[in-house]
């Protein structure tokens, strides 16, 4: 028998598009296995969305695209593009 955990990886984009370059990121392991890690680490997991996805990882939400308001078009803030992944592991039960 398996036990099955999730893997979370969060990856911010540089635009709204799947295939844009990764600027920040964090990875959650549900099985245990790694520590979190963040955007201070050597480099980005995948260099784009679509690569996360050709490795296994599911797609679960994308941000909304929300106009900038009048005014604040050039104002600095949180990374707005960003695409939540999901991968299911299937760990053996230890006895």
């Amino acid at each position: 028998m398996t036990t099955v955990r999730q893997q979370v990886l969060v990856l911010y984009l540089a635009t709204s598009a799947l295939d844009a370059t990764v600027v920040g990121w964090s990875r959650y392991d549900g099985t245990g296995q790694t520590k979190p890690t963040t955007g201070d680490s050597d480099g980005p997991p995948y260099e784009t969305g679509v690569a996360a996805l050709q490795d296994g990882w599911r797609l679960l939400q994308m941000s909304p695209l929300l106009p900038p308001q009048p005014g604040h078009e050039y104002d600095v803030s949180f990374l707005k593009h960003e695409f939540l992944f999901e991968k299911l592991v299937s760990l053996p039960d230890t006895p």
